[in-house]
């Protein structure tokens, strides 16, 4: 593999592991009665689910420039990028108006 394309696959691949990590970090934000509201799975399942995809995550990460077995890291991100994306499109949208920061946006009243 050239240097273009390691570094292409290297930037994705920190791209997915920060996009995991966020998703971990915004669910442990939101309150446990938004999960519960939305009859999906409980905040700790799905703290779970995105732990370990973000564990994954970081195993995909590539080690050096030299080593091998980044194919079998790439592989890791694909199946771990899956959760992140679904708790982003899927869960998180339902879960913002359960959240304990309903400050209003914008100028509001009078002049």
């Amino acid at each position: 593999m050239g240097f273009l394309q390691w570094f292409v696959m290297a930037a994705l691949a920190l791209v997915v592991f920060v996009v995991q990590v966020v998703a971990l970090i915004d669910a442990a934000r939101r309150p446990d009665k938004g999960f519960r509201a939305e009859g999906r799975l409980p905040k700790v399942g799905w703290l779970a689910i995105l732990g370990v995809a973000a564990a994954l995550g970081f195993l995909g990460l590539p080690q050096g420039w030299l080593q091998g077995g980044f194919m079998f890291g790439s592989f890791l991100n694909i199946i771990a990028v899956a959760p992140a994306i679904i708790y982003w499109v899927s869960l998180r949208p339902r879960l913002l108006p359960y959240s304990t920061r309903n400050r209003p946006r914008g100028p509001q009243g009078g002049w």
